[in-house]
Order: C-alpha cells, then structure tokens, then sequence
C-alpha cells in the first residue's frame, strides 16, 4: 500500500522504536533467565563475594526475586514491542489498537502507582522503613554471613550510614549479638580507609563509635533517599520514558486512523 510521507515515516519510526525495545527487552529476558537458572557465574564473574561464602549467598532469594523481576519486565517489553512492531509492519489496525490500548493502561497504572506513592507518602515511607528493618533483623558477621548481611555492608560501606535509622537498628538482630563480641557497630558503619574490604580508619571504631570515626547516627535510608533525589541521570531517564510512551501510543493511533482512511479509499 503506497502512502504520504507523513505515514511512511510514522510507520517504520514505530518499527524502528519497538525493534530497540525488543531487543531491550529480550536482553533483559535473557539475564533474568540467566539468574533464575545459574547463579553462581554471576556471583563469581561481578566478586561480590569470596568464594567460600558463594553457598551461603546463593541459598538466600535476593538473586532469585531480582530474576523475577528481571524476567517480569523482559517479557512485557518483548511482548508489547513485537505487538507493536508486527501491527506496523503487517498495517494491521487490530494489532495497533491493541498495542496502543496496552500502553494506554500501563501508563494509567504507572500514574496510579506514582500518584498513590505520593499521596500516601508517609505510609510509603514507613512501610519502606519496616521492610529494611525485616532485612536487617538477620545481619550476622563470620563464615555465616547471608546475602542481606553482605547487602548492608556494601550498602553501609558505599554511602557512609549505618542501620535503617542509626546503629541501634541492629540490636534487634539475634546473630548480630551473638557474633559482634566487643563490637558496639559493624565495621561497615566506620568511616573507612579501604572500602572493598571494609577496613576503618581508626582501629577502635567498631569498640567505640563517634561522630569523628564513623557514620554510627546516620542512617541509610535518608542518606539513600537524598542520592536518588540528587541523581539527574534517573529524573531524565524517567522523563524520557514517559515522553517516549507518550509518542508510541500517538504513533499507533495516529496509523491506525490512516490505515483505515486508505483502506476506505481502495473500496
């Protein structure tokens, strides 16, 4: 079918955008796969950890929620994007419709989801904070060391805080007490002089924290919240996002509407 610029533009820079998608998306499918079924190369290939301690780390389910996640989002980008792509290519106004209508409902939902999460913003707040103080419950230093435990210490160590709250967040962990010995915070929550290995300034840190030797009164979950806040790199990203949602459903619209009006003038 021979159309007006306008529409052979419109048709393959649809095309265009949903094969980048796909292909996004089934990167994504692929490294959620990839974690569901083999965590151990991942573990060894990033070092997150020494290898004597990959068994204790791949027996929890960090790894296994985020390939949840990470399949959840490959397969409705893969799916939406070949929706989208086929209708385009194959200038079939029911493949379009349904795809834009699809995209029409995930955006209602992600605007459901952000308006909620502001409105109830100091229930997402404390619902938040009580999901990390579940995590921390379990913290424990030695050869017993769990994924959550290795979390927070790369976490505390990274952003230079301690605890959800401050260092008394920890009490409520049973291992902590029965491993720390004469510690009063982990050495995650010093102030360090080598990050990798967690090793603070001042040696008697972890016996006897100050405001001088460690982050022991700064917790992360605000010190967490004011670096994303900081992070324009994500606020344009989002933005960018939306408007590019925004355009693919005008695109498939705008081709449906043109599909029909030539298929009007060949009858």
């Amino acid at each position: 079918m021979v159309f007006d610029c306008g529409v052979w533009c419109a048709k393959y820079l649809l095309c265009i955008l949903n094969f980048i998608f796909f292909v996004l998306g089934t990167i994504i499918f692929g490294v959620g796969l990839w974690l569901a079924v083999d965590k151990h190369s991942l573990i060894a290939l990033l070092k997150l950890v020494e290898s004597e301690r990959i068994e204790h780390f791949t027996q929890t389910q960090v790894i296994e929620q985020m390939a949840y996640v990470l399949l959840v989002i490959g397969a409705v980008m893969f799916f939406l994007s070949l929706l989208g792509y086929l209708g385009a290519m194959r200038e079939s106004r029911c493949l379009l419709s349904t795809y834009g209508t699809l995209l029409i409902l995930l955006l209602v939902a992600e605007l459901v989801a952000g308006g909620l999460a502001i409105f109830y913003k100091e229930r997402v707040r404390s619902e938040s904070k009580k999901f990390l103080q579940t995590t921390i419950t379990t913290y424990t230093l030695g050869e017993n060391m769990d994924a959550s435990s290795l979390m927070w210490n790369q976490l505390m160590g990274n952003f230079g805080c301690c605890g959800v709250n401050d260092y008394r967040d920890f009490d409520e962990s049973e291992a902590w007490k029965n491993t720390k010995g004469n510690r009063t915070i982990p050495d995650a929550c010093c102030r360090l002089k080598d990050v990798a290995q967690l090793v603070p300034r001042d040696e008697d840190c972890a016996t006897n924290p100050s405001e001088s030797n460690s982050y022991y009164m700064k917790g992360c979950y605000e010190v967490f919240t004011e670096w994303l806040i900081r992070q324009r790199e994500l606020i344009i990203a989002v933005i960018v996002t939306g408007i590019a949602h925004l355009v693919l459903v005008i695109l498939a619209f705008a081709l449906c509407k043109a599909f029909a009006k030539y298929d009007d003038m060949r009858l």
